[in-house]
């Protein structure tokens, strides 16, 4: 990709999903994902109806006239969003790949961030860690979180998601906001999501296509595995073979939600042929 259809797709997703973040989330992400707590503002004169409890009895007795102490929320908060860069997301059978709607789905959540003057990050990740992008604050910083996610090239087609978390773990000291994006047809992260759950804000979305569920009726195809390369010649006449495939995915579906359910933390289902808009304000709405 040339640097100028780079910078056109970039301003083509800056423009659908800042306008989305602006109108739509801006408002629920507020409301949605709280401070750290309360920090000490000033104090001012005591005025009818407020709490007894906040008066500040150094200053009531210096000045012989009753003060309050005021707090506002700490809003300031970390956002990092760590995305799925292997094989399986380079796959779709209505308008776009999954890796489409998660690039679009990512910016979304960025420009929310920004919109509330919070940081963000980003972790690339097949099954080792492709990119890390430490937390900043600024549209510059978001656009070229959104330019990796359009161009970047994996060197490897594989997935780990533990190995991820466990990076999440060693680089985020403080509690950060986390959204995995990925299709989780993935093993083995529930205990290392269950660490990263008790001290972080987690959630997962898992964006799938239709076709994923189940296999059709085709007679014998011949099928690659987007993460290993192979081929296999399947039958797909077979209901056994069917049977098999659609209870493996299954299991994998069931597998994640229970992991992250489990852990504590949120869990987002999006089809590429639904609407991320009102997936993501449902659950905003949900949370808050």
């Amino acid at each position: 990709m040339d640097t100028k259809e780079l910078l056109k797709k970039v301003r083509k997703i800056e423009i659908k999903t800042r306008r989305l973040s602006d109108h739509i989330f801006g408002g629920e992400y507020h409301s949605t994902f709280k401070g750290r707590g309360m920090t000490f503002s000033e104090v001012r004169q005591y005025q009818f109806g407020d709490d007894v409890r906040s008066i500040d009895w150094n200053v009531t007795a210096r000045y012989n006239e009753p003060f309050v102490k005021v707090f506002e929320e700490e809003r300031e908060l970390t956002m990092m969003l760590m995305v799925d860069v292997s094989g399986s997301e380079l796959f779709g059978t209505s308008n776009q790949f999954k890796k489409e709607i998660i690039t679009e789905i990512s910016a979304t959540l960025a420009f929310s961030a920004l919109q509330n003057n919070d940081k963000v990050g980003l972790i690339l990740f097949s099954d080792e860690v492709e990119l890390f992008i430490p937390p900043k604050k600024g549209k510059s910083h978001v656009l070229r979180i959104i330019r990796e996610l359009l161009e970047f090239t994996p060197k490897s087609s594989k997935t780990n998601i533990a190995e991820a978390l466990k990076f999440l773990t060693n680089v985020m000291k403080k509690k950060a906001i986390v959204f995995v994006l990925s299709d989780f047809i993935a093993d083995d992260y529930q205990n290392t999501l269950r660490i990263v759950g008790n001290k972080h804000d987690v959630t997962g979305i898992r964006v799938f296509d239709e076709r994923e569920e189940s296999i059709p009726n085709l007679g014998m195809v011949q099928m690659q595995d987007a993460e290993t390369g192979e081929y296999q010649l399947v039958n797909t006449q077979s209901k056994r073979v069917r049977y098999a495939y659609g209870q493996y995915y299954k299991d994998k579906v069931a597998y994640y939600t229970d992991s992250f359910t489990k852990s504590g933390c949120g869990v987002i289902n999006c089809r590429t042929d639904e609407s991320y808009v009102r997936k993501l304000l449902g659950y905003f709405k949900r949370r808050a």
